[in-house]
């Protein structure tokens, strides 16, 4: 008997044919969950960024999803939207993950953005370094303003003519995407596009 990952009620997995083959998405999370989640899709454009699609809103179900998934680290939890980020992203190249710092990844156990495209089973190029260990959610907007570059290349990174997908869990102010989009365009990156599970 399984259980839902977020409330721990019983799941009721009935079974199909798409299940018998193996093609049926594997249900981690119960309907009462799964319908707490608001679907939104929204897609944004930036000088910097030609397209961001971010596809839920942050509401209280959100909230509390990201505290157990980011600060409690229950990393199965990136388990729970891997279909719809494989939707959203399959087919797609030159994905990069929006990094934690080193001493962050330690202490979470994991890097929150590379276990959801893991679970979504896709693959990404791990481009970029986080120089700054500080959240962009304990900075006031002054600091944020007057903040050096948050990201650099990985050394011996070599960033083509071509265009590059960022991909974060949550989209606040935006700084956190243009950062690093400006660290892969003054690289040489021909334009960059972005992918957000939540936006704020």
């Amino acid at each position: 008997m399984k259980e839902c990952l977020l409330c721990e009620g019983v799941l009721s997995n009935k079974p199909s044919w798409q299940g018998f083959i193996g093609f049926e998405k594997q249900q981690v999370i119960c309907e009462k969950c799964s319908n707490s989640f608001e679907r939104t899709d929204i897609e944004s454009k930036t000088a910097i960024i030609v397209s961001t699609t971010s596809l839920y809103a942050y509401n209280d179900a959100m909230k509390n999803y990201l505290q157990q998934f980011k600060f409690l680290q229950d990393i199965a939890l990136a388990a729970v939207f891997q279909q719809e980020l494989y939707d959203v992203l399959k087919g797609k190249s030159n994905i990069v993950p929006i990094p934690v710092h080193p001493n962050r990844r330690v202490t979470r156990t994991f890097s929150q953005v590379e276990a959801l495209l893991d679970y979504a089973k896709i693959p990404y190029k791990d481009l970029l370094e986080k120089r700054d260990e500080v959240s962009m959610g304990e900075k006031t907007r002054q600091e944020r303003l007057a903040m050096k570059p948050l990201f650099e290349l990985k050394s011996s990174v070599q960033i083509q003519p071509e265009s590059y997908l960022l991909v974060d869990d949550i989209y606040t102010t935006g700084t956190t995407l243009h950062s690093a989009a400006k660290v892969l365009l003054a690289a040489g990156a021909k334009r960059v596009e972005a992918v957000t599970l939540i936006r704020a």
